[in-house]
């Protein structure tokens, strides 16, 4: 947040989000609240993308009148994700456009309401401090990562005047509709490239009515080994035999990724699970579409094993373990492994099972040395059309941060202070209007209050006077015996 030290040009100023905003956090939601007669829509942060918001699954829960008061939103708000497990999702940003009636937020999220300004400007702002990673690096907490609206509340925040903050926009508008068509282009180009994919690994690996007579059919189960990794323990994570290990995290289609690779103790089971180079990893549990993702164990790291979130396929000598490798790629993209999944608390699963009956194709040997060969020349050139659609949605997301920068520094468009109002007046004015609001909410409390302790006087006055009070009371050191009765 250094960047509040950062000079300004002429007629901008420094201003914190409270300063120009009321910042709130959303309604905590409860199972009290999923039932009653006054259920009302809200959003959370799974409403809010980085393209916008995402309102076809849209909640329910019970508002009183007083709490949809408070927590519903108004066109023109702004909506920010809170939390989230991911730091670099925090503070992504929406604008509210009043697309559902009385809806209400939920507390993933933070609404922030301007007291004056351009909705659209500081729509912009938050997005490009959220993309920079500068919410994220403020958050708070293990696991899921907290922003909190005081935290939000003090952000600093550029402030043009109010003409060149729609001029802004207006600019903005206008260059990031090119860099959104690109984006466009590049997402359908990434669609089309699966598909030219898909059809190599089919071409490789037809159908099964489409083997030649020479391919020996049969399971996965009898081309090789299936076994799951080890389970995972908190009396494992220390020990005299700490091993490496590998787990979903680290398996992706054709790659294994050796940048975070956890340990545990192995002792007296290492040999279970150790893999050696040619094993073929798969994902047992992960979303429905990418269960059986498949890479190679090359035998980086050395010495490691292997979790039960992954299934390890070991080759029988005539199964070479690219044509193993190249098999499960195709049933992967076929979408044949999605059709053994079980699905558990929203993550599918691949048992061992169920994968050793999926079918599986052995060719003779040196067909299968020449399909992988002549494969894998047509997926490199893929694998390069790739890594060049990867350039250039970086390259797009430079010029979208670098364009935000530019904004944001009063380099975008031409100020105009002869024209244009200081936005130190548009702060005092906002500041005037907020105290003035605030005395009136005092005010309307204050004749709460007062009316209430009317009706409660009225209310005294009108009750019936209580009943005599006997005085037992005596002088000091007397004392007196009291009738007693007693029922027979």
């Amino acid at each position: 947040m250094a960047a509040a030290e950062e000079r300004l040009p002429e007629g901008w100023a420094w201003a914190t989000l409270g300063d120009v905003a009321e910042v709130r956090l959303g309604r905590q939601r409860s199972p009290k609240h999923a039932q009653g007669d006054q259920m009302r829509p809200y959003i959370r942060a799974a409403n809010v993308d980085w393209a916008g918001l995402r309102l076809d699954d849209v909640k329910k829960m019970n508002f009183t009148d007083d709490e949809a008061d408070v927590y519903r939103l108004h066109p023109g708000d702004i909506v920010l994700n809170e939390a989230s497990g991911s730091a670099s999702e925090v503070g992504k940003p929406a604008l509210w456009s009043g697309e559902i009636e009385d809806c209400c937020f939920q507390n993933t999220l933070l609404r922030v309401r301007l007291g004056g300004g351009e909705p659209r400007y500081f729509l912009r702002y938050l997005w490009h401090v959220a993309a920079d990673g500068g919410f994220g690096n403020a958050t708070r907490g293990v696991g899921i990562h907290h922003l909190g609206a005081a935290k939000l509340q003090r952000w600093p925040v550029p402030v043009p005047p109010f003409a060149e903050q729609q001029r802004i926009v207006a600019a903005l508008d206008t260059r990031m509709a090119r860099l959104d068509a690109v984006e466009r282009s590049l997402a359908q180009a990434r669609k089309d490239l699966s598909a030219l994919r898909k059809a190599v690994l089919l071409d490789a690996v037809p159908d099964q009515t489409q083997w030649p007579s020479t391919w020996q059919a049969t399971t996965t189960g009898q081309a090789g080994a299936v076994e799951l990794g080890r389970a995972r323990h908190p009396d494992w994570h220390d020990g005299p035999k700490l091993r490496p290990y590998l787990r979903v995290a680290n398996v992706f289609e054709d790659r294994v990724d050796t940048t975070d690779v956890k340990s545990m103790d192995f002792s007296g089971v290492f040999g279970k699970y150790r893999l050696e180079p040619g094993d073929i990893l798969l994902n047992e549990g992960q979303s429905p579409h990418l269960v059986g993702r498949p890479a190679m164990y090359r035998g980086i790291p050395e010495g490691v094993a292997f979790t039960n979130s992954l299934l390890r396929f070991r080759a029988r000598p005539d199964v070479l373990p690219g044509w193993a490798l190249l098999v499960f790629r195709r049933h992967l993209h076929a979408g044949r492994f999605m059709r053994e999944v079980r699905i558990t608390t929203n993550l599918a699963h691949l048992s061992g099972a169920r994968l050793k009956n999926v079918e599986f194709p052995v060719p003779p040997l040196d067909e299968q040395r020449k399909l992988i060969h002549k494969t894998k020349h047509r997926l490199a050139t893929l694998d390069h059309i790739e890594r060049n659609l990867d350039r250039a949605a970086s390259d797009n997301a430079i010029l979208r941060r670098g364009l935000l920068a530019h904004a944001f520094a009063g380099r975008l468009v031409p100020q105009d202070p002869a024209n244009d109002e200081p936005a130190e007046d548009l702060l005092k004015r906002i500041r005037v209007e907020r105290e003035a609001a605030e005395a009136e909410r005092k005010a309307v409390r204050r004749a709460a209050r007062a009316k209430k302790n009317v009706k409660s006087k009225q209310s005294a006055a009108n009750s019936p006077p209580p009943p005599p009070h006997r005085e037992t009371t005596f002088p000091s050191g007397e004392q007196t015996a009291l009738p007693l009765e007693f029922s027979s």
